[in-house]
């Protein structure tokens, strides 16, 4: 592995691939879940989507919550808490250069997904419901528009 990792590929590749399979057929479940059970059902799962934190915005979380209760601590009880926000930075950093941290392993095994792995079932519905149907590949421009369109319903 490199020192920086992809971007679309640093979480996953450091996932142990077992967990990386069970979220990817949990999500290839429910997209068949919700297919077998209607449009409705395809609604309300996108409606859920769209609220589900990512992994991104879970560590960025924990990670400013964590620092700002070391600051706390450092100025109101010890100085020594003043190690938690800089061991927390220094993971956050890391994770944003190789995509590793501490807390990762926990998300994942939680079922914990990138922002790629919600984006893949969203559009998977979507595609189900019909909504990429008026997109033509023949005239590249009109096609961007058509399929900018569908994207942004």
């Amino acid at each position: 592995m490199s020192f920086f990792t992809k971007t679309s590929e640093r979480v996953s590749s450091n996932t142990d691939e077992a967990v990386n399979q069970r979220i990817e057929l949990e999500t290839r479940l429910r997209i068949q879940m919700a297919a077998e059970n209607g449009p409705q059902a395809i609604d309300q799962r996108l409606a859920v989507l769209d609220r589900e934190w990512d992994i991104e915005r879970c560590l960025e979380t924990g990670a400013s919550s964590l620092s700002l209760f070391g600051i706390a601590l450092g100025s109101a009880v010890n100085k020594k808490w003043f190690i938690l926000p800089a061991a927390v930075t220094g993971f956050l950093l890391q994770h944003a250069i190789q995509g590793w941290c501490p807390p990762l392993a926990v998300l994942r095994r939680l079922g914990v997904r990138t922002a790629d792995e919600i984006n893949r079932e969203r559009y998977a519905l979507k595609a189900l419901r019909g909504d990429f149907r008026g997109v033509d590949s023949t005239t590249t421009g009109d096609s961007v528009s058509r399929a900018f369109s569908n994207v942004h319903h």
